[in-house]
């Protein structure tokens, strides 16, 4: 007897409701820990996208929501926050179940860190420089200039699927406290909670503030980028996706912001504290399974410390428990997709034909209970040199590469010779040397016997190929604002006004 488990269905959210695709189509949504089917959602189309781009441009152009007071503004962010912190038991399951992010992080950081954004943003709000009088200067002549930053328009977020809701905030909350509108195309492994969301910031908001379209990236998200009725595109994803964004926006010159790739470094120094450095190496690769595009792939070590290194790594790896993201015991969920294990498993394949030595790892899991999971055991690589595959691209999966050194100045410079350069971690007991190393460090963020902590109230973003723009704090705060100058001359004698010689030769008429 088979026995046939109801399946949630989500539509499109368009103008405050819930919306069918506009061909009837969905596409299905899988649980990466047990392989069941766990949601249908709607396939959108380039005929639902114009239709939520005209729901934001409307609200946007037809609506008080641009032009709210920044006090009002910042009561509308607080009261999302509240809504989010009230949704939070749901919100993390939808996750859970789609991405492969347990419960436990879930829960632990990620809906407290959406909570505490759009409080942060709140109280930003409240202090934004909306408005600032320039200072009248001798030259070009006595007159009243001023500074207006009002709201780009229409903005579209296209999120990744590794941290869906936690991404989407950093594109929403920005662009609501500014006075833009939106619309969000989410990645299509992990829509659910991205369009639970909208559902609760739509409790808030004037319909057409915030707009969700599920579905193909070629479709929805490039359509997204091209309309002529969005006026800035927000982008986090692969580098590769990142250029064609870039094009694609460039036809109609768009604002954009890029979040993209990395292979970030991590520098133990010889004075480190490994009994910190050790476990917080492995946290900063195998939080979810690597799938982070910050994590701290490459692990630079020095040559007396590297056989105890690599030692302790192998041991405290073989500790780290996979399982069932819903199980609150679990520390690593699954990867994403079969594709993507599949991925992982060719790149540690293109690891040891290259010579590296695998310590640790290396093969797909098996897991009690989600036997039809994609899991893939954390993996150390040594004898890694920085022209190695491994070592070089972005795998995105828990795979750690390392790398010996035999002073600072040649950790720096491996650190270095990489495309991207979004985040670094420096180990040690000397914080004046930690500076050092930090500023020659070619990365958004460095992270000094830590990693993976992002504020709030911080920008994050990268260095070369790992993005353009910056999330979070104060600084994407101005990339969802335009900035207008107004000048009013105080010189009412119109012989006495600079530019009246500069044309006119006779100025006695």
């Amino acid at each position: 007897m088979t026995v046939e488990v109801d399946v949630r269905t989500f539509p499109l959210f368009i103008n405050g409701t819930w919306e069918p695709a506009s061909n009837g189509e969905t596409f299905d949504v899988f649980n990466p820990a047990t392989g069941e089917l766990v949601a249908r959602v709607a396939k959108g189309t380039e005929e639902d996208v114009n239709k939520a781009v005209e729901a934001a441009r409307n609200a946007f152009d037809s609506t008080d929501w641009k032009n709210m007071k920044p006090k009002d503004r910042s009561k509308v962010l607080y009261a999302i926050s509240y809504q989010i912190a009230a949704h939070a038991e749901e919100l993390a399951y939808l996750e859970a179940i789609s991405s492969g992010g347990t419960v436990r992080r879930l829960g632990g950081n990620d809906i407290l860190q959406m909570v505490d954004l759009f409080q942060t943003l709140a109280k930003f709000v409240e202090e934004y420089p909306f408005s600032e009088t320039l200072p009248s200067p001798p030259f070009p002549g006595p007159a009243h200039n001023f500074i207006w930053r009002e709201p780009i328009g229409v903005c579209a977020a296209i999120t990744p699927w590794n941290l869906p809701m936690v991404i989407a905030t950093w594109k929403i909350a920005p662009a609501l406290a500014m006075g833009n509108t939106v619309v969000v195309k989410p990645a299509s492994y992990t829509p659910l909670s991205t369009l639970k969301l909208a559902e609760i910031i739509s409790q808030v908001v004037p319909p057409g503030v915030i707009n969700v379209v599920t579905g193909p990236g070629a479709e929805v998200g490039e359509t997204l980028v091209k309309h002529p009725k969005v006026d800035k595109v927000a982008f986090t994803g692969s580098t590769d996706v990142g250029r064609r964004v870039m094009k694609l926006a460039a036809e109609t010159i768009k604002n954009t912001t890029l979040e993209l790739g990395g292979k970030s470094p991590n520098i133990i120094l010889e004075d480190a504290d490994l009994s910190l450095a050790i476990p917080g190496s492995l946290f900063g690769v195998f939080l979810h399974s690597g799938q982070l595009c910050e994590s701290g792939t490459r692990l630079f070590v020095p040559d007396h410390l590297h056989d105890a290194v690599v030692e302790q790594l192998v041991k405290l790896a073989g500790k780290i428990k996979l399982g069932n993201p819903l199980d609150p015991a679990t520390d690593v969920g699954p990867v994403i997709s079969k594709k993507q294990k599949e991925t992982i498993l060719s790149y540690i394949e293109a690891g040891k034909a290259e010579g590296a030595t695998l310590v640790c790892g290396g093969k797909e899991a098996v897991v009690a209970g989600c036997e039809n999971g994609q899991f893939v055991e954390p993996t150390i690589f040594i004898n890694v040199t920085n022209d190695m595959k491994i070592a070089r691209e972005e795998i995105f999966g828990p795979v750690l590469s390392v790398i010996r050194y035999k002073d600072v100045d040649e950790a720096i410079r491996l650190a270095n010779d990489t495309i991207y350069g979004l985040a670094a971690g420096v180990w040690t007991r000397d914080v004046n040397k930690a500076y050092d190393v930090s500023r020659k460090l070619q990365a958004g963020v460095v992270w000094i016997n830590d990693w993976h902590m992002l504020r709030n109230d911080a920008p994050f973003g990268g260095y070369k190929q790992s993005g353009i723009g910056r999330e979070m704090g104060k600084h994407s705060l101005d990339a969802y604002t335009q900035v207008k100058h107004v000048h009013t001359s105080m010189v009412p004698e119109i012989h006495k006004r600079n530019w009246y010689g500069l044309l006119f030769s006779n100025t006695n008429e």
